[in-house]
């Protein structure tokens, strides 16, 4: 290529660049400097990572001098540079956490298990679900519970002591333990006591039950007649629902209270029934209006022998004919 020719390139390739805005050189600095041929020699010594946009090329130990991050000095007053060179950043002390678990508190009072009792249970309101949870006795509950559940467990025994101050209990469901005894004053001192849920356990015998019962669950044990008490239910002016079925009952536990709506006796070795049983004989006009529902289906019991048992009822027992 002629002398001619290359300088009329090299006017081409000026004007270009002359006319791009981010070729152009930066204000105040001369044209001659920023467009050097030897500064896009790849062969120089050049860093290249440092160039910015418009060619300038920055040190980073520079912009170090002229920003500054605000940072909080540790309490021994140690730089950050002394950090930095441990490979390690300062962390602030925390402050120790701890749960007090020997008063009644948010847990509730310990366990003989040594866990308060709304860690091993769930505790929500006033009730307490301590359901398929492996206890072997009842837990201390906390005294503003109201309704317990200690369902599915392998609770043998219920004391005395176990219900003792709580004031505000309404229901008790024991469904599905190991029970075979009771002490004969465990439900005496519950003032509100009105749900008592015993089915699928080994009781043979009852403790005494207060009068404020609405409804009583004792079915699949092993109850014998002699094993509840005499006239238990007779004061028990709210009961509703009493099923006893699938027992070893050789009679039916009288006087029945007036509220009783719903019995089921089916199941057991009950063999013969009572004028007095469900109504009055003293009374011709005595209508039981609220037992609508009698099972005595299962027992060695023809229910065809005793129609007078039957007068003051609204419907006939189920049972064999």
């Amino acid at each position: 290529m002629s002398l001619q020719s290359q300088m009329l390139a090299l006017v081409l390739v000026l004007v270009f660049m002359g006319s791009c805005p981010y070729m152009a050189a930066p204000p105040g600095e001369p044209d001659d400097e920023a467009f050097d041929l030897e500064n896009y020699d790849l062969n120089n010594e050049m860093d290249w990572e440092k160039l910015d946009l418009f060619g300038n090329i920055y040190e980073y130990d520079d912009l170090d001098q002229e920003f500054e991050v605000g940072t909080v000095a540790p309490a021994n007053q140690q730089t950050a540079e002394h950090y930095e060179k441990e490979g390690t950043l300062p962390t602030p002390p925390l402050a120790p956490v701890t749960l007090d678990f020997k008063g009644p508190g948010i847990f509730g009072p310990e366990t003989g298990l040594g866990m308060p009792i709304c860690l091993l249970c769930v505790c929500i309101g006033g009730s307490v679900y301590c359901d398929d949870t492996g206890l072997d006795q009842i837990p201390v509950l906390p005294k503003d519970t109201t309704h317990f559940y200690g369902r599915f467990n392998k609770i043998r025994h219920v004391k005395n002591t176990n219900f003792i101050n709580l004031n505000k209990l309404q229901s008790i469901d024991l469904t599905g333990n190991k029970i075979s005894g009771m002490d004969e004053e465990v439900f005496r001192s519950l003032p509100q006591l009105q749900v008592l849920l015993l089915a699928d356990n080994n009781l043979q015998v009852m403790p005494e039950l207060p009068i404020t019962m609405k409804h009583i669950d004792l079915r699949n044990n092993r109850l014998i007649s002699h094993g509840v008490h005499s006239e238990g239910f007779k004061d028990m002016s709210q009961l509703e629902f009493l099923y006893m079925s699938n027992n070893n009952l050789d009679y039916i536990p009288t006087p029945l209270p007036l509220s009783l709506r719903v019995l089921h006796l089916q199941n057991n070795n009950i063999q013969s029934l009572h004028e007095d049983t469900f109504c009055n004989r003293h009374d011709r006009n005595f209508i039981r209006s609220n037992l609508e529902d009698i099972r005595l289906d299962g027992n060695p019991l023809n229910i065809n022998l005793f129609a007078k048992a039957y007068v003051c009822l609204p419907r006939l027992p189920v049972g064999s004919h």
